[in-house]
């Protein structure tokens, strides 16, 4: 399989399938496209539906949006486990899932990812400060009902839930978000994954910017 991304340091919907892939062992040829960029142009609209990335190319399927990527990956790799076996938790594994995928337009509008720049606190609208409460309820809630055992949110296994949040995770630390300390604990737990610190530092050898991802823009302050 071979799954199309976009710049590490900037791309949150390339990170997750990339991370549940990464986690779970799941063998897979990466590229990386930068936004933009000639090649992106010409490789990334002929190949994925919707133009954008990520895109997993399997054989003749193609998929594109995050999500349904991870969608593919848990039926096609039932022993990687992506999502909880216990009904009940699949299901809130599910939902919250979809929430972040078509939700917190506030916080992801405001606090782009951008693992390269200094961590240094944002003040945040209203809007965004609901978005981010409301993720603090979604992480300390899912480690209460289900986290035990483990440091992610359904215990020891990592999630296509954890996949959709690890974004979040990263952003969280670049604008120094105030949390609870149980969603404060769960965001190091992903941020100390082997697979998301490979992630990060090839984020910040990347040589590319994005304007509208620099949020102190002409600014640009770097780690």
């Amino acid at each position: 399989m071979k799954l199309i991304i976009g710049n590490k340091n900037y791309s949150t919907w390339s990170l997750r399938p990339w991370i549940a892939m990464t986690v779970a062992g799941i063998p897979f040829e990466e590229q990386v496209v930068p936004f933009g960029s000639d090649d992106f142009k010409r490789v990334v609209p002929g190949q994925s539906g919707n133009g954008l990335v990520p895109l997993l190319i399997d054989g003749d399927i193609r998929v594109w949006e995050s999500l349904a990527i991870l969608e593919y990956l848990a039926e096609k790799f039932p022993d990687a486990v992506l999502w909880p076996r216990d009904t009940g938790a699949r299901a809130y594994a599910r939902a919250i899932a979809n929430e972040m995928h078509a939700g917190f337009r506030a916080m992801r509008g405001d606090m782009p990812m951008n693992i390269a720049r200094r961590v240094m606190k944002r003040s945040p609208l209203p809007a965004v400060e609901a978005d981010v409460r409301r993720i603090d309820a979604i992480w300390a809630e899912c480690r209460k009902r289900y986290g035990a055992g483990g440091p992610f949110l359904f215990g020891a296994r990592f999630t296509n839930a954890d996949a959709m949040y690890a974004p979040v995770a990263s952003r969280f630390r670049t604008y120094a978000v105030d949390l609870s300390p149980e969603s404060a604990a769960y965001r190091d737990a992903i941020l100390a994954l082997p697979a998301y610190k490979a992630w990060a530092a090839a984020g910040l050898a990347e040589p590319w910017l994005v304007e509208e991802d620099e949020v102190d823009w002409p600014a640009v302050h770097r780690a």
